[in-house]
């Protein structure tokens, strides 16, 4: 299976096109900022800061504004993958971040699907349950960006 996605016509020609290489990279960069910017954004709200802004306003914001940087960032991750199939699945930190981005997406999910998301979005009533979900999120994103750095130096 890893080799029929190394030999897909995307990734032979990110293979063979080093500067195109360099734009896919950049824009897979550039997805995470606005997944994490927007992430970090809604979890500090819900921990406490920038009380001034409606949560019901700014909470459906930034979500959907992960959700476009997610999308954006896994199109871009699957791509860069493909150039190197094998090489990433033995990589240990690779299957961190992996691991760490599908928990990240579960409590995303899990909290959407939540009672206490919809009261925080109509009434502006922060739970304990969404607290707890917004430090679980900024402990498994940042731990996602940590082990996507680390990538390189394995």
């Amino acid at each position: 299976m890893l080799d029929w996605i190394g030999s897909l016509a995307p990734a032979v020609y990110l293979q063979r096109s080093p500067n195109v290489y360099v734009f896919v990279n950049a824009a897979h960069i550039a997805a995470l900022g606005v997944l994490i910017g927007a992430i970090v954004a809604l979890d500090c709200r819900m921990l406490g800061a920038a009380r001034a802004l409606p949560f019901g306003i700014i909470g459906p914001y930034l979500s959907r504004l992960a959700r476009y940087g997610l999308i954006a960032a896994m199109a871009t991750g699957l791509w860069l993958f493909s150039v190197r199939p094998h090489e990433y699945v033995e990589n240990s930190a690779f299957l961190i971040k992996v691991g760490l981005v599908v928990l990240g997406v579960l409590n995303a999910a899990w909290l959407h699907r939540r009672a206490a998301w919809r009261r925080a979005l109509d009434a502006g009533e922060i739970s304990t349950a969404l607290r707890l979900h917004a430090s679980a999120s900024l402990t498994v994103w940042f731990g996602a960006v940590l082990a996507g750095r680390w990538i390189g130096f394995l």
